[in-house]
């Protein structure tokens, strides 16, 4: 069986290893890759189009084509696939705006009684000031659109979230979201669909903050732990609540969901609400996830994209898992590329997947923001974290912006335990 796999960074080179780990898999490819992936997947070069991209797995003679980034889904690659009778796993366009389109997002919501934060969308900028200025602090201003997971912006004054909208609103078509602040524990939940059923995978929580404690400019995240500690009544609130509901609506409103769902959640003293929803793998998240994964993914996969999806398909490690995210100086600005970097040999409970590097004159570079996601699995999460930490001292990349407190919110970062 031959397996696509589109997208480049830490999310696809976990993914790449997933895929290649799966029985049947002759051989893997990806597009457009990079130095980690290379080691497993056969990195092409092609255009990032839907239809470049399907004439790739038409003239490759792919089986199954796998998507990890969700600018491509939000595009329609998957309705071009489907259009031409090539399999892939990832939702169609339509049901991608549940990612792609905060605002239409949140009225879904509404429509099908789905827990969020009270919230107002608009396009235009003075009504949402003035809605904004209306409102108790702290408020979050959010981009309707795609922003790689930094569109999101956490007001503790009114002036900050006017500067937030100004922001937005100097784009082209711009529409913005401004809800109400929740408290709580913050946890994402990712589920595998066929459109009818779902599976969930183990809880984690990502640090998205560019500082320690919580601070800083939103990034596309800092580090991750798995499985999250949460309650098994909160499991089945989401369980119930959130994902059937949601799933369900999609199906009623002519647009099944097929492929990841990922649930960004808000653990309140009101239950469960959701924070967003994106339509693939979270990043780092998948990072996190993807390697206690004992079962074949792409057995999961393809059960998905031909709706016979079962529990018995998917099963999990009980270890832990950390991930803690090497990101280039200036990020999450402008960051400094072309940094050289040197990693350690791992021990088989270690990996480090590449997320912003690329090759230059025979020497690895860094080549983006976020550019390691360096992972390690324990018995326990303590463990798994210092084993994580441990790693990332042995890598040599000179300033690189490093949270040390990855877990400090459940007691198990390395600060909390000395």
């Amino acid at each position: 069986m031959k397996v696509l796999l589109l997208g480049g960074g830490g999310r696809e080179h976990a993914l790449a290893e997933a895929i290649r780990a799966s029985r049947g898999v002759t051989e893997v490819l990806c597009t457009p890759g990079n130095p980690g992936i290379a080691s497993v997947a056969r990195v092409v070069a092609c255009e990032q189009t839907a239809t470049a991209l399907a004439d790739l797995a038409q003239r490759e003679s792919v089986d199954l084509t796998i998507v990890g980034p969700e600018a491509l889904l939000v595009q329609g690659v998957a309705d071009e696939f489907a259009r031409r009778g090539l399999k892939l796993f990832g939702p169609s366009r339509a049901a991608a705006r549940i990612e792609g389109d905060k605002a239409w997002s949140k009225a879904f919501m509404v429509r099908h009684g789905i827990p969020t934060a009270s919230h107002e969308s608009f396009d235009s900028l003075r009504e949402a000031l003035a809605y904004a200025a209306s409102r108790p602090l702290p408020i979050v201003v959010k981009d309707a659109g795609l922003r790689a997971g930094k569109g999101v912006t956490i007001c503790t004054d009114h002036g900050q979230a006017e500067a937030a909208l100004r922001d937005i609103f100097a784009q082209k078509e711009a529409r913005a979201v401004v809800e109400e602040f929740m408290s709580g524990q913050e946890v994402t939940i990712l589920a595998f669909s066929d459109g009818e059923r779902f599976v969930t995978m183990p809880p984690s929580q990502d640090h998205k903050t560019i500082f320690e404690g919580d601070v800083g400019p939103m990034t596309g995240g800092m580090g991750v732990i798995c499985p999250f500690p949460m309650s098994p009544r909160d499991m089945v609130l989401v369980e119930r609540d959130i994902l059937a509901p949601t799933l369900r609506g999609l199906r009623e409103e002519g647009c099944a969901f097929v492929g990841v769902l990922y649930a960004g959640l808000m653990l309140t003293s009101n239950g469960p609400k959701v924070v967003e929803f994106n339509c693939r793998f979270g990043d780092p998240e998948a990072e996190a996830v993807l390697p206690l994964l004992e079962s074949d993914f792409v057995e999961i996969a393809t059960a998905c994209v031909e709706g016979r999806l079962d529990a018995s398909l998917v099963r999990f490690s009980g270890r832990a898992s950390a991930v803690v995210v090497m990101a280039a100086p200036g990020y999450p600005g402008e960051p400094l590329k072309g940094t050289e970097l040197t990693l350690p040999s791992l021990s088989q409970d270690e990996r480090i997947y590449h997320a912003g590097t690329a090759r230059r004159d025979g020497r690895l570079v860094s080549s983006g923001g976020r550019v390691l996601a360096v992972q390690a699995c324990a018995p326990d999460l303590a463990l798994a974290l210092t084993k994580a930490y441990d790693v990332v001292a042995r890598v040599d990349f000179e300033q690189a912006q490093v949270r040390r407190d990855i877990g400090f919110r459940v007691g198990a970062a390395p600060a909390a335990r000395a």
